[in-house]
């Protein structure tokens, strides 16, 4: 079949197009015709060589989001059938290949039926942000009707999932965003109030916002170096949470208000190989919200084709993308 690979880690021109042997259904496991697929930042990382311990060996099939049509299943695969529309995480990771290809070989408990109301293309871009904001908001957060809540990227795509998880628990969301495009996503999406973080400091919205005493909750979606920011926007014995907690910072601020703080590594069941049902579990509740029109997804208005990933990568290394990136299957043996 075939896939777009790196055979070595570098810039966005890496990838290149080779035909690898189709996969063998396993017990557990189904074959998946891929429909699509949407670019994540996690991708960028692997293809640098920023976590090479968990990157596929060579030549490796990144990606983790995916959709398509069920081709095959696999022993001891009971729900799901040839023919049937599912989304979901194929992996991407360690020896488990990723999505850029024709078919992937997926655990059955990494994925769910594709929402109805929705085309392959937009159910791709839902998994790894969705089941990142899910696990933060929905599972993590403890938030409760009225609380103040800010989100930290909150147009980007955790953020923006984020968001409207917030308010689905009834909280009053503060969005901080870097451009009125972004702003006005926030907005649509219903936060109570749209901060411009490059206009407006941390300590000035703080005070116009909570009169100085700080948020329930932070929810940081940019982490490393922003980490501070959320700890000075966090009330005393709030609550920060992170996808992003990769740098050296001083703590001193965590202890000094007491702060509780929580990362959220979606892909540590990929990892260990522990609770993956937890994953499409989180999928299918997805997939109730989305049918029931309670939960939305923005996508970027440039989409590229699988053969077009070194013209994703660049896209997006440019800085101007809102949202998530449509990457659409035109692979073909």
């Amino acid at each position: 079949m075939k896939a777009m690979v790196i055979n070595k880690f570098g810039g966005p021109k890496v990838f290149e197009l080779m035909d690898i042997p189709k996969p063998e259904v396993r017990p557990g496991y189904i074959l998946v015709k891929i429909a699509a697929s949407s670019l994540n930042p996690f991708e960028i990382k692997l293809r640098s060589g920023l976590l090479p311990e968990i990157t596929p060996p060579f030549p490796a099939v990144l990606n983790s989001d995916f959709s398509g049509v069920v081709e095959k299943v696999g022993e001891n695969v009971e729900v799901l059938k040839p023919g049937d529309e599912v989304f979901g995480f194929v992996g991407g990771l360690l020896d488990e290949c990723g999505a850029l290809a024709e078919y992937a070989l997926v655990d059955e408990e990494l994925l769910c039926l594709k929402p109805a109301n929705i085309d392959f293309k937009t159910a791709a871009l839902y998994p790894l942000v969705g089941i990142s904001a899910y696990r933060a908001i929905m599972e993590n957060s403890h938030i409760k009707a009225g609380d103040k809540v800010l989100i930290h990227g909150a147009a980007g795509g955790v953020g923006h999932i984020a968001l409207q998880f917030a308010k689905l628990l009834k909280a009053d969301v503060y969005a901080t965003v870097s451009n009125d495009e972004k702003a006005e996503i926030a907005e649509h999406l219903g936060a109570n109030h749209v901060i411009n973080y490059r206009t407006t400091d941390v300590d000035d919205y703080v005070n116009m916002y909570t009169e100085g005493k700080g948020f329930d909750v932070v929810f940081d979606t940019i982490g490393t170096t922003n980490l501070i920011n959320s700890f000075k926007a966090v009330k005393t014995e709030g609550l920060v949470l992170t996808t992003n907690s990769r740098v050296e910072l001083d703590m001193t601020l965590l202890h000094h208000k007491s702060i509780s703080f929580k990362t959220i590594y979606m892909v540590l069941p990929i990892l260990t190989n522990t609770n993956r049902n937890e994953m499409g579990n989180i999928l299918y509740e997805i997939k109730k919200l989305i049918e029931a029109g309670n939960l939305t997804i923005y996508r970027d208005k440039n989409e590229f084709k699988f053969s077009e990933i070194t013209k994703a990568h660049e896209y997006y290394e440019e800085g101007n993308t809102t949202a998530k990136i449509s990457l659409v299957n035109d692979l073909k043996t």
